[in-house]
């Protein structure tokens, strides 16, 4: 260190190398002949808020070898100067610190705040020349797949579960690039990954020796949706059976006989016209001066005048015209009645079933005709997908009132009881680890007719058995995975989705 100045902006350091000799990056060989010297400016962090600048005086030293094809090289000071670098290695491995954290804008917007500005190209150029780093073969590997592009492209990422650290990132999630990756390390003993038939014929092809082990959260996740089908199948008996009504209604005939709805803008205005006429009539007007008043035509006077109730004037193409809702008129009117007023899953309902229109003509007749009929009395009925919850949770953990809902329902249904049955007892077999027991689990589940989404989902575990009962008898399961799934979705939000398939690895294999 030969001199520090200090100004009101920067801090300037005047320093040299006294080392007698050097080592030539081509060779190797040692030498101690000078060729001659030069200053450098490498740039470091700053100081109390001032910039530092390095004036370092480097010599050039000649080869001592002939045959080198380096016949000069200069020196470099070990933690401070690389080949080339304008920065000094500390504020470098600052500015890559700041962008596997940030990115590239964020990035440079965080390197304005502590006084070292550079680009968004800079720092991604510094992330991209970082080397991968040197990991060992895992033992035991967790595989799943991430979006690149949500619904278009994925990729697949590859976890040491052992240490919960990402190895490697694949640019798709294609049977042969995995395998293509597993075979390249044949110290992987177990494989956990989900029922995805890409992943399972990878690991077999490039791992033969490697135990699979599917994924219990994905059993669990899977057996849901196939019982929220059943109990969707069955939601007729999710309503308690009303009791029957003493009273007559026959005080709501007329208003079903009439061919417009209650609250449409042309039955309303039909109405009023007619009350208006006819108050006037009765008040000794004649039918010109009532022409005259309300500006209609004589004719339109007469009609109405004719007409002793408004519902004689609806008639015409309207009430005589047939639509292709008409047939599916009565379904939706039951399920009206069931609680379901969702007129977006009634048409679902409906298209299933062979509807071919779309969602605006439910909606307008739900908005226009099933509004105005009365609800039935009562508490609304659970949903499915909160009966689907109560069958899913551990019976000692559910609230009480939760509990007498679902005994209700039970009462009503022995189809349902059937499908209660079977989940704990697949639950039992996930939290005990009892996977031998599932050949047995699969044979009565796959018998039930009732439940034709059960049985489906039991005759899907028979394609995949050998790792569905490694996943119930292993401790090994894909959670760390997951895990870091969720954390390339946070880094590609980070980057507003733009970041390519290199920038993305490297962040997620440096940080």
């Amino acid at each position: 260190m030969e001199s520090v100045e200090v100004t009101d902006t920067d801090v300037r350091v005047e320093a040299r190398t006294t080392a007698s000799r050097a080592a030539c990056p081509g060779c190797g060989c040692w030498s101690s002949r000078i060729h001659g010297s030069y200053l450098r400016f490498p740039r470091d962090l700053p100081v109390v808020g001032k910039f530092v600048v390095v004036s370092l005086r480097v010599r050039r030293f000649v080869c001592a070898k002939a045959s080198c094809l380096r016949k000069t090289f200069v020196e470099q000071v070990p933690g401070l100067t690389r080949r080339f670098g304008r920065r000094t290695e500390r504020l470098r491995s600052t500015l890559v610190s700041v962008g596997l954290a940030l990115a590239g804008r964020a990035g440079a917007r965080m390197t304005d705040v502590f006084g070292a500005p550079v680009s968004r190209n800079t720092l991604l150029r510094l992330i991209a020349s970082l080397p991968d780093p040197l990991v060992a073969t895992p033992r035991v590997v967790g595989v799943d797949e991430y979006a690149q592009r949500r619904g278009r492209i994925y990729g697949t990422v590859l976890v040491d579960v052992e240490t919960r650290r990402p190895v490697d990132l694949l640019p798709d999630r294609e049977a042969d690039t995995l395998a293509a990756w597993l075979a390249k390390r044949p110290g992987i003993e177990v494989v956990c990954r989900d029922r995805a038939p890409f992943f399972a014929e990878g690991a077999t092809r490039g791992a033969p020796q490697a135990l699979q082990v599917a994924d219990r959260w994905h059993l669990w996740h899977n057996l849901g949706e196939a019982a929220e089908k059943c109990v969707y199948r069955h939601r007729g008996y999710l309503r308690p059976i009303p009791a029957t009504a003493d009273e007559p209604q026959e005080e709501a005939e007329p208003a079903a006989l009439s061919p417009w709805p209650t609250g449409h803008r042309f039955a309303e205005r039909t109405r009023a016209k007619h009350a208006t006429i006819h108050a006037l009539l009765a008040a000794g007007h004649s039918k010109r001066s009532v022409a005259r008043q309300l500006g209609m035509g004589l004719n339109t006077i007469l009609r109405f005048s004719r007409a002793t109730t408004p519902e004689e004037l609806f008639t015409g193409q309207w009430q005589s015209r047939a639509t292709k809702l008409d047939t599916f008129k009565p379904y939706l009117d039951q399920r009206w009645q069931e609680g379901c007023t969702n007129a977006w899953k009634l048409w679902e309902e409906i298209s299933e079933q062979g509807y071919p229109d779309g969602y605006s003509s439910v909606r307008d007749y739900v908005s226009r005709t099933l509004r105005g009929k009365p609800q039935p009395v009562g508490p609304w009925p659970p949903s499915a997908r909160a009966v689907t919850r109560w069958i899913l949770t551990h019976p000692d953990a559910l609230l009480e009132s939760d509990r007498l809902q679902l005994k209700a329902v039970l009462a009503n249904c022995p189809e349902l009881t059937t499908l209660v049955e079977h989940v704990r007892c697949f639950a039992h077999m996930v939290t005990h680890l009892q996977g031998a027991q599932l050949p047995e689990w699969i044979e009565s589940a796959a018998a039930t007719t009732d439940l034709p989404s059960l049985s489906r989902f039991a005759q899907h575990l028979e394609r995949d058995l050998a790792a569905v009962i490694a996943g119930l008898t292993q401790p090994w399961n894909s959670g760390v995975v997951e895990g870091h799934v969720n954390r390339i979705k946070m880094l590609k939000r980070q980057m507003f989705g733009r970041a390519g398939f290199e920038l993305l690895r490297k962040r997620v294999l440096l940080a």
